[in-house]
C-alpha cells in the first residue's frame, strides 16, 4: 500500500486511539491540545514517508512521534515566560509520559464514550463528537453524514466541548452505581449513530457503512466491559448485526433502493445473522425486555425471507409490545405493514390513516403500497403526495418511476 492510501487508512484507525488517550491524559479542558498533537503527528507522516519511505512498523512510528510531540509540547509550555502557562493551564502538572498500550487505548476510548454521552449536551452533539474523537471522521465527512455544512458541524462541536468543560466532566469510568444511569444515554447515542448510517439519505455508501460499523465497534467495547451485567447491550448489538447483514442487498448496481421483498437473500451476510442470533440469546438472560430486545427480535424475523403467517404474526405482536413500551409514530407506521400481512390491506389502510402523518413522505408511500391491490388511482395520488414531501433526490427518482408505472397500467 502506498502512502496516499496508507496514511488516510491509518488516520481513520489510529487517530481515534491516540486522540482518546490524549484527551484522557490532558483532561476535558485541553481537548484542543490533543487534537493539535494528533494532527501534527499525521502531518509528520505526510511530510516524511513519501521521501524516506514507509516505516517497517507504521503504527509504532506514529505512536513514537505522538509521544515525542507530547513531551516537546509540555516542556515548551512549562518554560513559557513567567510560567504563565502553569498559572493558566497547570499544564506542567501533566506527565510527559503517555501510555499507548492496547489496554489503555481500549479503556480510554470507553471512558471517552461515557464522557461524550453526558446528558448535558444534545444527542446531535454527542454523535458529532463521537464521530470526530472516537471514529476518526473529518469535519467534511461528519457534515456529509448529517447532510449539512462544515460551519454547522464546527459550531456544534465547539458548543459541545465548551459545555463539557463548564460541567467539568471527567474522562473516567463511571462508578458502578452510575453506570446504569449513564448506559441508556450511551446506548441511545450508538443506536442513533448506527441509524444515521443505515437510514441516511446520504448517497455515499462508504460513509454510510462506516457509520454503521463504527457504532458496532464502539458497542463491542461496552460488551467487553459491561454486557455481563447489562443484557440490553447484547440486544442492541444483535439489532445492529441483523440490520447490517442486509446492507449490501438494499442497493442495486445503480445505487437504487431495493425494497425488502425484492432483496436477493444471497447477498445477506449469514455470518452477521448468526452473530446476531448468538447475542440475542445472550440478551435473553436479563429480567426485563428493553426496546432493543424487541427491535432486535423484529429484525431477527426479517432475516427469514419466506412470507409465512407465523412470521408476520410474530412481527405484529412484537410491534404491539414495542408501541406499548414506547410509542413512536414511525414504529406505528411500520406496524401497519405487518398488519396488512396478517389481516389484509383494507384493515391496514384504516389503521395507517388513523396516524395522520401527513408531513411524512413514507406515510404516503406505505399507503400507496397498500392501495395497489385495491385502488390504483388512490395509490397514484398517495405516491404524488409522497413525492411532494420528499427531500431526497434519490427517493424522488424512485417515486417518479412508480408513478409512471401506474400511469402506464391505466
Amino acid at each position: 500500500m502506498n502512502t496516499e492510501k496508507l496514511i488516510p487508512h491509518l488516520f481513520r484507525t489510529e487517530s481515534r486511539k491516540i486522540s482518546s488517550v490524549l484527551n484522557k491524559h490532558f483532561g476535558i479542558n485541553h481537548m484542543e491540545i490533543a487534537e493539535d498533537i494528533v494532527s501534527d503527528t499525521f502531518l509528520s507522516a505526510l511530510e516524511t514517508w513519501p521521501y524516506k519511505g514507509i516505516p517497517e512498523n507504521p503504527k509504532a512510528w506514529l505512536y513514537a512521534v505522538a509521544k515525542n510531540k507530547i513531551k516537546n509540547y509540555i516542556l515548551k509550555t512549562s518554560n513559557f515566560e513567567n510560567n504563565i502557562a502553569h498559572q493558566i493551564f497547570q499544564i506542567s502538572e501533566i506527565s510527559t509520559e503517555i501510555d499507548l498500550s492496547e489496554r489503555n487505548i481500549t479503556d480510554s476510548q470507553l471512558q471517552m464514550l461515557f464522557a461524550i454521552c453526558h446528558p448535558s449536551i444534545s444527542q446531535e452533539s454527542q454523535i458529532a463528537l463521537a464521530l470526530k474523537i472516537l471514529c476518526g471522521f473529518g469535519i467534511d465527512e461528519i457534515a456529509s453524514a448529517f447532510l449539512t455544512n462544515k460551519e454547522t458541524i464546527n459550531k456544534r462541536l465547539f458548543r459541545a466541548k465548551e459545555k463539557l468543560k463548564s460541567e467539568k466532566i471527567k474522562i473516567e469510568f463511571p462508578s458502578e452505581n452510575k453506570v446504569e444511569e449513564r448506559i441508556d444515554t450511551v446506548l441511545l447515542t450508538l443506536y442513533l449513530l448506527f441509524n444515521e448510517g443505515y437510514y441516511s439519505e446520504n448517497q455515499d455508501t462508504v460513509i454510510r457503512k462506516d457509520l454503521c460499523f463504527e457504532s458496532i465497534r464502539l458497542l463491542e467495547l461496552l460488551i467487553e466491559n459491561y454486557a455481563h451485567k447489562i443484557p440490553k447491550i447484547h440486544a442492541l448489538y444483535a439489532l445492529m448485526c441483523f440490520h447490517s447483514s442486509r446492507f449490501d442487498a438494499r442497493k442495486d448496481q445503480n445505487n437504487q433502493t431495493v425494497l425488502y421483498q425484492n432483496q436477493d437473500e444471497n447477498l445477506w451476510d449469514k455470518a452477521l445473522i448468526e452473530k446476531g442470533i448468538f447475542h440475542l440469546h445472550l440478551a435473553s438472560k436479563g429480567e426485563t425486555a428493553s426496546k432493543y430486545h424487541i427491535e432486535a427480535s423484529i429484525a431477527y424475523w426479517m432475516t427469514i425471507k419466506q412470507d409465512s403467517k407465523e412470521k408476520w404474526e410474530q412481527v405484529l405482536k412484537l410491534y404491539n409490545l414495542l408501541l406499548f413500551q414506547q410509542y413512536s409514530p414511525i414504529a406505528a407506521l411500520n406496524r401497519t405493514f405487518a398488519l396488512s400481512k396478517v389481516y389484509g390491506n383494507e384493515i391496514a389502510i384504516a389503521e395507517a390513516e388513523k396516524l395522520k402523518l401527513e408531513s411524512n413522505p413514507f406515510y404516503f408511500s406505505l399507503l400507496a403500497e397498500l392501495y395497489l391491490t385495491i385502488d390504483l388511482l388512490k395509490a397514484k395520488q398517495n405516491l404524488e403526495k409522497a413525492l411532494s414531501l420528499s427531500n431526497s433526490n434519490h427517493e424522488k427518482e424512485i417515486l417518479h418511476k412508480k408513478i409512471a408505472a401506474l400511469s402506464f397500467q391505466k
